[in-house]
């Protein structure tokens, strides 16, 4: 995997990844987030479906490098659930992912051991349903041109393929461009210094 790529899921799993243990049931769900905003939503979203349930424990990452992270046990023993979904997302190297396990307590206690286990397990189940996908890590330029420089900036968008997110032409003319980052240098190369073109990074 180059620099510039994270893998993440495709698309939300099913409730398949199931697991029991002395009466207990454990259902381990994933879903595909950008940010904490969106994982706080799902989780509320969750908790309402299986308002039933004994625990909600959760851990995501979110980010190209997976630099953001949390884990929650809900009140489970301290490390004995949310770790393990964490460490279950770093095992298969995912970001931009929220897994949520929920417990249905079975009336037996299963320890700090069984407890890890469990949630490791369910949550491993998940991700073996999951669909995984490579995604490039992206940037942004705006790249403005006075409409007779036109040739120049379609010549790079051809030669370097990058996505038109939005274009606005007129005598003054605007793009927003996006492209793989290790490919950034390249199309600014080839468009900053000629007249009548500007290209900005957008943050």
């Amino acid at each position: 995997m180059s620099n510039d790529t994270y893998k993440t899921i495709a698309a939300a799993t099913e409730p398949e990844g199931n697991f029991r243990d002395r009466g207990s049931k454990f259902i381990g769900l994933l879903f595909p987030i950008k940010n904490e905003d969106e994982a706080k939503n799902i989780l509320h979203t969750v908790k309402k479906q299986y308002y039933d349930a004994t625990h909600h424990c959760y851990a995501y990452r979110f980010g190209p490098k997976g630099e953001n992270y949390r884990a929650n046990d809900d009140g489970e023993p301290s490390g004995s659930s949310g770790k393990p979904i964490l460490n279950q997302l770093l095992s298969a190297e995912i970001t931009n992912v929220l897994a949520v396990v929920i417990r249905y307590y079975g009336g037996t206690k299963l320890g700090i051991p069984g407890l890890i286990n469990a949630y490791k397990e369910a949550t491993r189940q998940a991700i073996s349903e999951a669909e995984i996908v490579e995604k490039t890590i992206n940037d942004r330029f705006e790249v403005k041109f006075e409409y007779v420089a036109m040739n120049d900036v379609m010549k790079a968008v051809k030669e370097l393929s990058p996505t038109i997110v939005s274009q606005n032409m007129g005598l003054s003319c605007q793009m927003v461009l996006e492209i793989r980052q290790s490919l950034s240098a390249q199309l600014e190369e080839k468009l900053s210094g000629k007249e009548m073109i500007t290209i900005a990074l957008v943050e």
